[in-house]
């Protein structure tokens, strides 16, 4: 089973990220940011990832940040190192494009080469018109898409427009979920 647990303690955050990426997309998700919690609920189902995220911090940018950096070590964990059967099987590259009403994502990701080694890059076109969506600064979806990137050692390719910004970021979510669900199946051929 590719897991992995991980904790993250400083003077700002205290984070625990519980991952199986063979689940079923069942989640258990409390980082105090009620739209978050949402966005990372989406993402387990999506992605077919059993996820437990437990959060708390001093402000909302270190706790998605933070969480951001947990969730990509704990998929870089989870994945396994460069010698390993599974990862050389892992099929690395997915995309998915998700329409929700009047907005549409899409998501190509690229999690490493067969032999285990990935280069974390991100590309994010999405303008949002809002600062904020419920309880989160908008500003803070491209600070956990970058977090989460680089400590997982993925390259990234999304892009977002619509209107409605609940909507934009949701669909984001869930692209980026079905997106790295596909990259991360066991191929039969490889």
């Amino acid at each position: 089973m590719r897991t992995a647990r991980l904790t993250r303690k400083t003077k700002e955050t205290a984070i625990e990220v519980e991952l199986n990426i063979d689940g079923t997309g069942k989640s258990d998700i409390h980082t105090t940011i009620k739209f978050f919690d949402h966005m990372l609920a989406t993402f387990a189902r999506h992605g077919f990832f059993d996820l437990v995220v437990k959060a708390d911090g001093d402000l909302s940018h270190h706790i998605v940040e933070d969480t951001g950096i947990v969730l990509g070590e704990a998929f870089k964990k989870a994945l396994g190192n460069a010698e390993s059967e599974e990862r050389a099987r892992t099929l690395r590259f997915g995309s998915a494009s998700v329409p929700m009403d009047e907005s549409i994502a899409h998501c190509a990701v690229d999690i490493g080469s067969i032999g285990g080694v990935g280069r974390s890059y991100v590309v994010l076109e999405a303008d949002f018109n809002k600062e904020q969506v419920e309880d989160m600064s908008t500003e803070n979806v491209s600070h956990f898409i970058n977090s989460f990137a680089t400590h997982a050692s993925f390259t990234l390719h999304i892009s977002a427009k619509g209107e409605n910004e609940h909507h934009k970021i949701e669909a984001i979510f869930k692209a980026l979920a079905m997106a790295l669900d596909q990259a991360t199946r066991l191929g039969e051929r490889r």
